[in-house]
């Protein structure tokens, strides 16, 4: 079996962050590990409290799981502090994972900051450039350029800037009102439009890990980023089409366990 590790925050609710990603892994078929950057007291209507971990723990948890039980990819969610991104950075060059997935969670669903501000500089000079794909909505993106996004083609050069100025590929990701759930996806050998269904469905706490760590666990059972991107939306829409509503706010995403089949 192949194996994923998850390096992000904990969702009390169960929708997002590392919860997120164990369902997500282990229901496309990919033993699951994780590394829990920060606790958070969240649940569907918002987020109330973070208390993250140290730095040094935050490493004995990255020695343990490298050092034992090797990831064949790495995804990393939520991480607030440049001290915890640092301890990251210093760890994936240290061990040299194949493939890593950076969704630089900034906001949560429903509004909620999950990263300090003083983080955003330390996230893009030591993530980005070792991240094979990095997967930033729309809002984050607009963070991470500069850029205004308004349009499609918006979408695609703020994509490229990222990509050009860090050294990694790109999946900006559609909604926010822009574009339904087409996604595009950056690399310096062009770009391709990923186009996705509509699917009336409110619940969509932990939709971005969803995503990236299907895109995870597609690269760690050996596919490329372009096939791993396609089985990761497929997977997600099928999700999304069994939604439950199990919540007050927006819903999480408990029902990503279902076990779809793989792609």
């Amino acid at each position: 079996m192949k194996t994923a590790l998850s390096i992000a925050g904990s969702d009390s609710g169960g929708g997002a962050g590392i919860q997120a990603d164990i369902k997500t892994m282990e229901a496309n078929g990919v033993y699951a590990m994780t590394a829990i950057t920060a606790l958070t007291a969240q649940n569907t209507t918002g987020v109330t409290g973070i208390l993250e971990v140290t730095p040094e723990f935050l490493g004995a948890q990255l020695d343990a799981v490298f050092t034992d039980i090797f990831p064949d990819a790495v995804k990393i969610g939520m991480v607030s502090s440049p001290e915890l991104i640092q301890k990251i950075g210093e760890k994936l060059r240290q061990y040299q994972p194949r493939h890593i997935v950076v969704d630089p969670v900034m906001v949560a669903t429903s509004g909620s900051s999950l990263i300090r501000t003083e983080a955003l500089d330390t996230l893009c000079s030591v993530l980005l450039p070792l991240a094979e794909v990095v997967t930033p909505n729309i809002p984050e993106a607009k963070i991470l350029s500069g850029m205004s996004i308004h349009r499609p083609e918006d979408m695609e050069r703020a994509a490229e800037k990222i990509g050009r100025e860090y050294g990694c590929n790109v999946l900006c990701k559609g909604g926010h009102s822009l574009n339904d759930a087409n996604d595009y996806l950056w690399s310096p050998e062009g770009g391709k439009w990923f186009r996705g269904r509509k699917i009336d469905n409110p619940n969509t706490h932990g939709t971005g890990c969803t995503l990236s760590s299907a895109i995870a666990t597609n690269l760690a059972k050996g596919r490329s980023l372009e096939e791993a991107v396609a089985a990761a939306k497929e997977y997600l829409s099928g999700a999304l089409e069994d939604g439950l509503n199990l919540g007050k706010g927006s819903g999480p995403l408990n029902h990503i366990y279902k076990l779809y089949p793989s792609h």
